[in-house]
């Protein structure tokens, strides 16, 4: 029986594991902490990722290796690979652990992103700004993540305060300036590909934030052929270069009909749990088989699906599990404010019956806020009931 090892517990691992048990797959997670939640259904080994005789126990005790999150030390993963397949490949994930070669890798492959420049001083910064112009972004270019490390600049007369709060990480994690993009819309391709090359990706999706959140996910985005056509080729240009194997997420920025790509999530995605219940094959099922070397699976969508991301603590399950198309996932986290604790995922065979459902739901749990933005989209969408 193969087994794979997951660096990294938390509540991707933990859906990689329940995405193993139909293919027979043995799992073993490696994590910092010993109540890490995907603990709860794969064995866990609790270790420091740099320890590397933590590390050869468990490279002894799988056939191939990934991981649930994008902070994994790059060298620890080019450790493991000079003893066990790892996927996605170590490069791949070194690069995207850095804004700054993110962003250049972007444009090296024509992919508009916007303006950005390296701050490395004070003056590097004043200079960026000065440049770029106002508003725009500080963040660190390391280990930011739903919003942390960021720094947003609305004037020059922020300088001060946007150095006082990241400058001393300037030496340590490096700094990016960003232009700020006004976009309409938030938008992100979960792709795949395999170890022999092929490449496949589900329908566009678009994602709606909250103080830097993820709160909600809809699936397949209301978008034209041609936008999903340039954001696929966009994602299958970065895969291709890369070399990559697995599941990841390209995060873009819908401004008025140009796409400009924000981030790249080397792993298994927020914005994709919706595959669980809506599309053929899952990203978690998928993100397995590719990393095995396995046929890809169908990532067609069964009609229409929205995401619900419960930041915090769980709402009652009841009014999601008493709606047709209703599923609960409750990751087995303890609460804590900003904290990811589970999601739900509504689905139906049209916008407006999934509208009613969402906004049942919405209603049902006090959320309606959460759920508005979605309905609104939903009702925007030609109905064929």
């Amino acid at each position: 029986m193969t087994t794979v090892g997951i660096l990294g517990g938390g509540q991707l691992a933990r859906m990689l594991a329940l995405s193993g048990a139909p293919l027979g797959l043995r799992l073993l997670v490696m994590d910092t902490a010993d109540d890490a939640c995907a603990g709860q259904f794969a064995p866990l080994l609790v270790g420091d990722y740099r320890d590397e005789a933590a590390l050869a126990e468990f490279a002894g005790k799988v056939d191939v290796a990934t991981f649930d999150f994008e902070n994994v030390p790059a060298e620890s993963a080019r450790w493991l690979a000079d003893r066990i397949p790892v996927f996605p490949n170590p490069g791949a994930l070194a690069l995207t652990q850095d804004r700054l070669a993110e962003k250049t890798l972007f444009r090296e492959l024509g992919i508009p992103v916007p303006d950005f420049a390296d701050v490395a001083t004070r003056a590097d910064l004043e200079t960026a700004v000065a440049h770029i112009g106002t508003p725009c972004i500080l963040k660190t270019r390391r280990l930011g993540y739903d919003g942390k490390g960021q720094f947003r600049i609305k004037s020059p007369a922020d300088l001060d305060a946007a150095w006082t709060a990241l400058g001393a990480q300037a030496s340590s994690v490096g700094l990016i300036l960003e232009g700020f993009v006004a976009f309409q819309r938030e938008l992100s391709v979960v792709a795949v590909r395999g170890r022999d090359g092929e490449f496949r990706a589900w329908p566009l999706t678009e994602n709606w934030h909250v103080d830097g959140v993820l709160s909600a996910s809809l699936a397949p985005a209301r978008v034209d052929t041609a936008l999903q056509a340039t954001a696929m080729a966009h994602a299958q240009a970065i895969a291709e270069r890369l070399d990559y194997v697995g599941v990841f997420a390209l995060e873009l920025f819908c401004r008025d009909g140009e796409l400009l790509a924000n981030e790249l999530a080397p792993r298994v995605h927020n914005s994709g749990h919706w595959t669980i219940e809506g599309a053929e094959t899952s990203q978690f099922q998928n993100h397995l088989r590719a990393v095995l070397g396995l046929p890809l699976g169908d990532t067609s969508v069964r009609g229409m699906a929205c995401m619900l991301n419960w930041i915090g603590t769980m709402p009652e399950a009841a009014p999601v599990l008493s709606v047709a198309g209703g599923h609960w996932h409750d990751y087995g986290k303890q609460s804590r404010d900003g904290r990811k604790v589970g999601h739900a995922t509504l689905r139906a065979d049209g916008a407006e019956r999934l509208a009613v459902r969402l906004a049942d739901v919405g209603e049902a749990l006090g959320r309606q806020a959460q759920v508005a933005p979605v309905v609104a989209r939903l009702r925007e969408t030609p109905s064929s009931e």
